[in-house]
């Protein structure tokens, strides 16, 4: 009923991603040019081609195109329609970066939209903190704060898509993914593939408070 043998408390590994949180955003990113560029590369990318065939396919030296890409240059409306066509992508979608709202939302301790979450039993309380809504990420994030206040003797069970993160603020549980029960106290984080049935399972200590952040792949 505690942790899986092998993952002792406070022990992690040394883990290398390729994304730097920290990255300064270069001023030239406002730049029309390098936002096309930018644009021209990620298409592309997307399609597994390199750049000697994508001037194959639209009669463009290798050389204007990484000047393009590297937003060295201003393309003309022809060429930006040549590499349209060629992608498979609308004329429009090569400024989107440059002129697209980004979104934030703040939301003051207390104020979190209260959700009515298939399953929930009373003195199970969640609360919405935030939602942004199509984006550029392709991505739908949801945070909540969920307050477990009294005991149950019928737990939730969830399973949807998507990677579920949570972090405990305050008392102690004993929740389930799948067929495993992991003891969580303050301060701990289960990190796990919300396809799996899931859900708290037995509460060892209330209140018990946690911060839930759901991701999955926007729709359409």
């Amino acid at each position: 009923m505690s942790e899986p043998a092998g993952q002792p408390r406070g022990q992690g590994r040394r883990v290398r991603l390729d994304q730097d949180p920290h990255r300064v955003r270069d001023e030239r990113e406002n730049v029309l040019e390098v936002a096309i560029g930018r644009e021209l590369r990620a298409f592309r990318r997307q399609k597994g081609i390199t750049v000697a065939e994508l001037g194959a396919l639209t009669g463009l030296s290798i050389g204007m195109l990484s000047k393009i890409e590297n937003g060295n240059i201003s393309p003309s409306l022809t060429t930006l329609q040549t590499l349209a066509h060629a992608l498979s992508v609308p004329l429009t979608a090569f400024f989107r970066r440059f002129e697209e709202h980004r979104e934030a939302v703040h939301t003051p301790a207390g104020t979190g939209v209260e959700i009515a979450r298939a399953g929930t039993r009373a003195g199970h309380q969640y609360n919405l903190l935030g939602h942004i809504g199509a984006n550029a990420s392709g991505v739908m994030v949801e945070p909540y704060l969920i307050t477990l206040s009294t005991e149950s003797d019928i737990f939730p069970t969830f399973q949807h898509g998507g990677i579920e993160t949570i972090y405990m603020l305050e008392g102690e549980l004993l929740y389930r993914h799948s067929d495993r029960l992991y003891h969580l106290r303050p301060g701990d984080t289960l990190f796990f593939d919300a396809d799996a049935p899931h859900g708290p399972e037995g509460l060892e200590r209330l209140p018990a408070r946690y911060l839930s952040i759901i991701a999955y792949p926007q729709s359409g």
